[in-house]
């Protein structure tokens, strides 16, 4: 395994030169493939920093579990949200100390709550007795964070129609866990992913407040406030990061005034992967079907087959509320994009107007960083597209002063592997074996 990662000064143009240069250099390789941009999880981390400097993130694995990612995040500092056995084996295995990982599922099957116990997780949530009972049988030394619903009807995915206690159900849990003899030590909420309501936080951060009141009454010490996650990475998604920022450090300071007594950690997922992943999609065969309109007259149709599609990349793509925002240029015809699959399901656009295409042509779908790859299946034996890491460097000036996430540059190299194809790609076009050095000058293959 060859390290392969690209050194480019300019965030910017990152990915659509490497998508061209990747286009041009893997001519007869037309499998879809992703540019991921680590420079970018690591300008997402620093801004999350300076804007929510009380609370400390704890990335969500299940939105994206690449290696690569997750020892990005591990390097920068984050903690990380885990939902099952699986996912903490493998930060684990990163060297995450136990402290760093929250255990936030709220309801655990037994074998992975003996092996969190077994390896040292001790903080988990819950929103129901049923897991109170399992958690005082199988791991008594456990730190329950306690679930709490939220209004979440303004997401795209809505958690708390499965999830959450309601503030009136929560005194009883509370009194169930003091006769357990179970440690609570906080409250946890989720908005739902993509939240459009910024006053939902307001709302729950308020409950939030009120629970941990009955909790004290009941001799707990809650020291700790978890606020979910749900964040878009996107810069076109309202409302913005920075204005739900604002909402959420206002309620806080409202409810939990800055003291060292509360500890404040967030589950950011989608934030940070959204945007650092692109997918590059090739058009296997292109259908032209001609129908009569409204007005009697026939117009022009397409039909293209992608070779990726809704059993892979696209599924969170496929159930979220709101489709992606295409941006054709020229003459527009109306058209479908299906994926390979032999299933009518498989399909990503409907009746979308884009400009004629032709087979072999590459269709570019940005922001796919989250919920693609670790949702994405191999049906009817369709590869999962590969990944072709990229580190843009940024405005260094942005980092925080202090902080674990303040790391130098050179680290990447020792810590990020991909593929050879891409080198072995390269080769040809440059007619000269790359080494190491050669990667970090490859601006001129990536020129327009």
């Amino acid at each position: 395994m060859q390290i392969c990662l690209i050194l480019i000064n300019d965030p910017k143009c990152v990915v659509s030169k490497v998508l061209k240069g990747l286009i041009f250099a893997l001519q007869g390789h037309q499998d879809a493939f992703y540019v991921a941009d680590l420079g970018d999880i690591k300008q997402k981390h620093w801004r999350f920093m300076k804007e929510l400097p009380r609370v400390k993130p704890f990335y969500a694995v299940k939105c994206n579990s690449t290696n690569e990612v997750l020892q990005m995040l591990a390097t920068l500092g984050t903690g990380f949200d885990c939902a099952s056995m699986g996912e903490i084996d493998m930060v684990l295995r990163m060297g995450v100390p136990a402290a760093d990982i929250v255990y936030a599922n709220p309801c655990k099957q037994v074998s992975h709550i003996k092996y969190a116990a077994a390896h040292g997780v001790c903080k988990m949530t819950f929103d129901c007795e049923a897991e109170l009972f399992k958690i005082a049988a199988f791991h008594p030394k456990a730190e329950m964070i306690l679930r709490i619903a939220t209004d979440d009807r303004d997401a795209w995915c809505a958690l708390s129609s499965k999830y959450g206690a309601l503030v009136e159900q929560c005194e009883d849990l509370l009194k169930t866990a003091k006769n357990l003899n179970i440690q609570v030590i906080g409250v946890s909420f989720h908005t739902g992913s993509g939240c459009k309501n910024t006053h939902s936080f307001c709302k729950a951060i308020e409950d939030a407040r009120k629970v941990f009141e009955i909790g004290k009454k009941l001799g707990y010490q809650m020291r700790l406030l978890d606020i979910g996650g749900g964040f878009s990475g996107n810069s076109e998604f309202r409302p913005t990061f920075e204005e739900v920022r604002h909402v959420i450090r206002q309620s806080l300071n409202q409810y939990f005034p800055n003291n060292k007594e509360v500890e404040i950690i967030s589950e950011p997922g989608r934030y940070y992967v959204e945007s650092a992943f692109t997918v590059a999609l090739n058009i296997i065969t292109k259908k032209e079907v001609y129908e009569k309109g409204a007005d009697g007259n026939s117009r022009r149709k397409f039909s293209y087959i992608l070779n990726d599609g809704v059993y892979g990349t696209f599924l969170d793509f496929y159930l979220v509320k709101e489709k992606q925002k295409l941006k054709p240029l020229l003459e527009l015809f109306p058209s479908n994009l299906w994926g390979p699959t032999c299933t009518n399901v498989d399909k990503l656009v409907n009746e979308f107007y884009l400009p004629e295409l032709e087979t072999g042509d590459w269709v570019i779908f940005p922001n796919m960083g989250a919920y693609s790859i670790s949702m994405s299946t191999t049906f009817n034996g369709f590869p999962q597209p590969k990944v072709y890491f990229v580190l843009s460097k940024g405005d260094d000036k942005s980092a925080p002063k202090s902080g674990s996430c303040k790391i130098g540059l050179h680290r990447y190299f020792f810590l990020f592997n991909c593929t050879g194809l891409l080198i072995n790609a390269l080769t040809g076009v440059l007619g000269q074996d790359l080494k190491m050095p050669h990667l970090l000058s490859l601006m001129s293959i990536f020129e327009a």
